[in-house]
């Protein structure tokens, strides 16, 4: 089994990693509008929604069920499946166009998945404090 300080690291860089996501899709919008008034154009970029919504699926995934074994609590669970459910819309269906609600889609998912490692973060800490899972 993974160590409590392995399990809280992994959820550090989870909620990081949400939450910057979540900044990302707030504010490309506004950015791809003022790219061509700064000289600017965003030909040939490449778009990393896609990566990004498979990377967290994979660390919320690993995290969560690790965090899971020593906390038995679903809460955390609870946030994850719908703000994956967000981000995977988001990224993989016809809203994948940095329109206004691709970026709605794709903040609220990423500020669900950054609170889902958050509460597993508490969850696990928690559980390390009183002593090991069942």
């Amino acid at each position: 089994m993974a160590s409590p300080s392995a399990i809280r690291n992994a959820d550090r860089v989870g909620f990081a990693a949400s939450f910057l996501c979540a900044i990302h899709c707030a504010l490309l919008p506004v950015a791809l509008a003022l790219l061509p008034a700064l000289g600017f154009t965003a030909v040939g970029w490449v778009d990393i929604d896609q990566a990004f919504v498979v990377f967290a699926t994979l660390l919320g995934a690993t995290t969560l069920s690790l965090g899971y074994r020593r906390h038995r609590a679903f809460r955390a669970w609870a946030l994850l499946l719908p703000g994956l459910g967000l981000v995977w819309a988001g990224a993989f269906t016809a809203l994948h166009t940095h329109g206004v609600a691709h970026a709605a889609v794709m903040v609220s998912g990423g500020l669900l998945l950054a609170t889902a490692h958050l509460v597993n973060l508490r969850l696990t800490h928690a559980a390390a404090s009183t002593g090991p899972a069942p």
